[in-house]
């Protein structure tokens, strides 16, 4: 995977690789079960890092998001908000990391906040989207600060709707109401639809179903 232009099958096949995401049975916190899982906290070297940081810089520069600081939600995303503004000074886009704290500090420099004064236009990124809570959580923080926020970057959007028993037409993804909410993009390296489309002509899964089962999951409770 080069700094350059995005190329979602390396980056799937990458994901495949360090074990962040995987085919099988999963339950769900939503209590679905899932025919694969994603867990960015499998990365865990230097190089698998330089790499992930490579994709989403990639994707940011790709989309022409105008930003001054990159903001990583704790705790899964203040390693990846370290990996990507790296990748991006690399590429001459030199920017501040903040992140927050699970609980505020109340002694040093205490608060919620650390690294770069989260002012100007902020752009969030995190590992995957469920409920949107861990990036909802740092947009109140963040807009406390009169900061605002430019969108989110996040790996993987699993294109799920938030009630399936909806009629098709008002069915929405938590990505697409989060986008809403924050009246900014969300942008995703690679999406259910690009496993699928992976999985036609890969035979790099061990498991012959896997294909027939994601295209079910899909239908019942994913849309574009």
């Amino acid at each position: 995977m080069s700094s350059g232009a995005l190329d979602k099958q390396a980056f799937i096949e990458f994901m495949l690789a360090q074990n962040v995401l995987k085919f099988g049975e999963f339950t769900l916190n939503s209590g679905r079960i899932s025919p694969y899982f994603f867990n960015m906290g499998s990365v865990s070297d230097g190089a698998a890092f330089a790499r992930l940081g490579q994709a989403y810089a990639a994707a940011i520069l790709a989309a022409e998001i105008d930003f001054d600081v990159l903001f990583g939600p704790a705790y899964k995303g203040i390693p990846i908000a370290v990996a990507t503004a790296i990748a991006l000074a690399a590429q001459g886009k030199n920017v501040g990391v903040a992140f927050n704290r699970k609980e505020a500090k109340d002694h040093g420099e205490g608060g919620m906040l650390v690294g770069a004064p989260v002012s100007g236009k902020v752009l969030l990124v995190d590992d995957v989207l469920t409920s949107g809570k861990a990036i909802r959580g740092a947009v109140e923080l963040i807009s406390a600060t009169g900061a605002q926020v430019s969108g989110a970057v996040i790996a993987m959007d699993r294109q799920e709707v938030l009630d399936p028993d909806q009629p098709k037409a008002e069915q929405t993804t938590a990505v697409a109401t989060l986008a809403e909410d924050l009246d900014a993009p969300v942008i995703s390296i690679a999406k259910m639809s690009d496993l699928v489309g992976y999985l036609a002509v890969s035979d790099k899964t061990a498991a012959p179903d896997t294909l027939a089962r994601m295209r079910e999951y899909q239908a019942l409770y994913c849309v574009e």
